[in-house]
């Protein structure tokens, strides 16, 4: 039965997917595979955003049926060829559908390999156990919006009131779940795979379109192909397709299966001195927790520990807005209309979802269109030109080129402020419009969140960020190093946007002494994550201003820089977590995943061309030329690394090897320690109930059977708290199965649950709750009554936990308006006839 299950669900999957293959090719038109691979997660953004705003109004088969047809009408509008239809015939557009059979067939690989491996993990162990995670939040959600009417849907642990937290991952969950008619027990487990095998998919084309585009600016274009062509002859270089299919995979390893170096320092410890039985065992759980006070997981521990939560939900959303940032870098400026509707279309539509998702992936999110607008060749202030592109900001009296990778002649800092200025201005305008569409959500989303000053005290040891992020910077600053080692002007006329800038760059020597100066600086006065944020953030600056040889992948490793940087200023003080352990949670997950990607592009590179790669550069039309030598012939204008070092192919394989294994046995050592421990056999995420809480779980059963959207649920609050000191005893507090699985694990709404609420209402709104909960349970009968009418309680949960917390005698039969529904032995469920209650 298990296996229809998991067929239903992936040809829910393979048909919204299908659906979204004509859009993704379409907007991913640079791809090898013409975006197929990011279908899957493009497919989930229609739903989720079309089942959004029409589940407002109605949620369910309604909101899932106007999805489905949202995709379809964009699957039929992308097809057309839209020229033919002006001239009266109707035929399917040339760019329309994946041509390369070969990419196609390793994106689908790629989607079922990520999808298959989550899948032996949880059905090995699908508990959606609370303990060590977010599990019985995560199902309480995807339960609640299986029994909404509308959204937002009601909160599961505090009756009465809609969810006070970003659920748009457990909307797309939901909407799958009544597509497919898969059982949520069931649901949990593939959605879970189904996130990751998006995550991975997306990652694998957008890297892989990244070296194809990387390759293809080193072959010399054919005669009489324009420098622009879209055409995918320009990535039909021998090797090319193999090279580019090597980024895929290295990013899609390096985000799926890498871990930081925790693990490899810890195996290098028991080979020490004095290792032995002394040394600590391997525990998954430990290369989590580096930094001290933070949280700082990467994606195969959050998917290995099994949460359905929306930090992990976000990523492929994250990543698919990335891919739309890259499409408007690779979009020539002369073709205005398509930039904007990147920038002020897909882009702010995607930003209204991903709110509801994970509003933490929202400013990363337009931090990236940020830097895809100042980076890229298209000047970002044409965007809001009305007249010529040609001629906004073209005030220079020789009337230059101000072509993509033109501009006036003038001063380096008047070219920096038009390009990252303008970029601002840009992106806030996407940023706004966004904005607008989460409006609806924003504005009812948890407050109490205020921006803090990281303490001395709190900020990250120097060891620590080197191991947390110290693979990645060892690839990143060989790669941009051997982009820099040797600079030279550039002869006039080869560039004239850059004429200006080139002569000021004797060499990086003087570069990396700043940098080493700055770097000493920030250790000495106690900010030691200025020596892991600066050197990338600068040498990629630098490199991508002065062309040499960098490009969007160098953009995302500024990205993350900054990113790792700002956590190091600032917080969000909130409840969620003392100090900054949030905010470095929530931000290094986003890091990870716009570093894997850049990993991944720059391991193939050194892996395939070196520490310098091959030093060409383009000329304004695109083309491939050196520096114009007396003869002619093209010659290369940067003084090749190996003269710096003897054989830069050699160490640069070298450098990749030591990354695979010291990054990569995490993965191996927590597969074989969780298949090791696990062996259920089953995906049923509900199952360890009846096995693990037989006294509870035919009463969980009965009241999820008989339970209807308007019933609410008293049961004891899952906190240590007694305001009013009536709880006999500190029980049952969070992450613990007496903390509120009625209301977990089936979406009825309980009047207190989890102490999360506390950073979702703030602390007295939850304490009142809480006393009003026990008033209920061990307070005078008056106060009993006032409790049930008050929240419109139907059903009262007598269990193990709640004779632990107010005693073995409590009872409601004897209240008028209360009855018996459902016992057992350990389970008393009473059922609260409202108009029947004493006045």
């Amino acid at each position: 039965m298990e296996v229809l299950l998991v067929g239903r669900w992936l040809l829910a999957i393979a048909v919204l997917s299908a659906l979204a293959v004509p859009i993704a090719a379409r907007l991913f038109r640079w791809t090898p595979g013409r975006g197929v691979g990011l279908a899957p997660i493009l497919s989930v953004a229609v739903l989720t955003t079309t089942g959004y705003w029409i589940g407002r109004l109605s949620f369910g088969i309604e909101a899932l049926a106007v999805g489905v047809v949202a995709l379809g009408v964009g699957a039929l509008w992308a097809s057309v060829d839209l020229d033919a239809a002006r001239r009266g015939s109707l035929s399917v557009a040339d760019d329309a559908v994946p041509a390369d059979r070969r990419a196609i067939r390793n994106a689908l690989l790629v989607f079922l390999g990520a999808f298959t491996l989550v899948l032996l993990i949880r059905a090995a162990d699908p508990a959606i156990t609370p303990v060590g995670g977010e599990k019985f939040l995560d199902y309480s959600l995807l339960r609640s919006l299986l029994r909404a009417e509308s959204l937002p849907p009601l909160d599961p642990w505090f009756a009465g009131e809609t969810v006070n937290y970003y659920y748009g991952g457990h909307l797309a969950a939901a909407l799958v779940t009544i597509l497919s008619g898969v059982p949520p027990a069931y649901a949990y487990n593939l959605a879970l795979a189904t996130v990751y095998a998006c995550l991975i998919a997306a990652v694998f084309e957008l890297a892989r379109g990244i070296a194809a585009d990387r390759i293809a600016d080193r072959i010399a274009d054919r005669p009489g192909e324009p420098a622009d062509s879209e055409n995918d002859s320009r990535h039909d270089h021998v090797g090319a397709p193999s090279l580019a299919t090597g980024a895929g995979v290295a990013a899609a390893a390096a985000v799926g299966l890498a871990s930081n170096l925790a693990t490899v320092q810890s195996l290098l410890a028991r080979l020490g001195p004095g290792s032995g039985a002394e040394s600590e065992p391997f525990h998954y759980w430990d290369a989590s927790r580096v930094i001290e006070g933070t949280i700082n997981e990467f994606p195969f521990f959050a998917f290995l520990n099994g949460d359905l939560h929306a930090h992990m939900m976000g990523a492929p959303f994250l990543v698919l807005g990335t891919a739309i940032a890259y499409a408007y870098w690779r979009t020539p400026e002369s073709e205005l209309r398509r930039r904007r509707l990147l920038v002020f279309g897909a882009i702010p539509v995607l930003g209204g979802t991903v709110a509801v998702v994970h509003t933490w992936d929202l400013a990363t999110l337009f931090g990236v269109v940020w830097l895809a607008a100042t980076f890229a060749p298209a000047r970002p202030l044409t965007l809001l030109s009305a007249g010529s592109v040609r001629s906004f900001g073209d005030d220079s009296d020789a009337g230059g080129d101000s072509g993509a990778d033109g501009g006036s002649d003038r001063p380096l800092l008047r070219e920096e402020i038009e390009r990252t200025g303008g970029a601002l201005v840009v992106t806030a305008l996407a940023a706004g419009l966004g904005g607008v569409l989460a409006a609806p959500f924003l504005l009812g989303a948890s407050s109490g969140q205020e921006p803090a000053l990281v303490p001395p005290g709190q900020r990250s040891g120097l060891g620590g960020l080197l191991t947390v992020h110290g693979a990645f910077l060892a690839a990143f600053l060989a790669f941009l190093t051997g982009r820099l080692v040797g600079i030279k002007p550039r002869p006039a006329g080869t560039n004239a946007r850059l004429d200006g800038i080139k002569p000021r760059l004797a060499g990086i020597g003087p570069l990396l002494v700043g940098l080493a100066a700055v770097v000493g600086s920030g250790l000495l006065v106690g900010v030691p994550a200025i020596a892991v944020v600066a050197p990338p953030l600068v040498l990629g600056w630098v490199a991508l201003r002065t062309d040499q040889d960098a490009g969007f992948e160098t953009a995302l490793v500024i990205g993350g820089a900054g990113l790792v940087g700002l956590v190091e200023i600032v917080h969000l003080a909130e409840q969620a977590g003392p100090g900054r352990l949030n905010t470095v949670f929530k931000t290094y997950f986003q890091v990870w995943t716009l570093w894997g990607i850049a990993a991944g592009v720059i391991i193939s590179e050194l892996w395939a061309h070196g520490v310098a790669g091959i030093g060409h550069v383009r000329t304004t039309s695109g083309r491939e030329k050196g520096s114009g030598g007396p003869d002619g012939r093209e010659t290369n204008t940067r003084t090749s690394a190996a003269m710096v070092l003897p054989d830069g192919r050699t160490v640069a394989r070298v450098l990749v090897a030591l990354l695979v294994v010291s990054t990569l046995p995490y993965a191996a050592l927590a597969l074989d320690g969780h298949f090791d421990r696990h062996d259920v056999g089953t995906l049923d995420a509900t199952a360890f109930v009846a096995a693990d809480h037989p006294e509870e779980a035919p009463a969980i059963a009965w009241l999820d059977d008989h339970a209807t959207r308007e019933d609410v649920l008293l049961e004891a609050p899952g906190t240590t708290r007694s305001p009013e000191g009536l709880a006999r005893a500190a029980e049952p507090g969070m992450y613990t199965w007496r903390a509120n699985p009625a209301s977990s694990l089936t979406g009825v709404p309980t009047v207190a649950g989890w102490d999360h609420e506390v950073g979702y209402r703030g602390v007295e709104a939850y304490e009142r709750r809480v006393a009003a909960v026990d008033r209920a349970y061990a307070g005078p009968t008056v106060e009993r009554v006032r409790t049930l009418d008050a929240y419109e309680v139907t059903y009262v949960w007598v269990g193990p936990t709640e004779r632990e917390r107010y005693g073995e005698d409590v009872a409601f039969d004897h209240l008028e308006g209360v009855s018996v529904a459902y016992e057992t032995d350990r389970v008393t469920i009473y059922r609260v006839d409202q108009d029947a209650l004493p006045g």
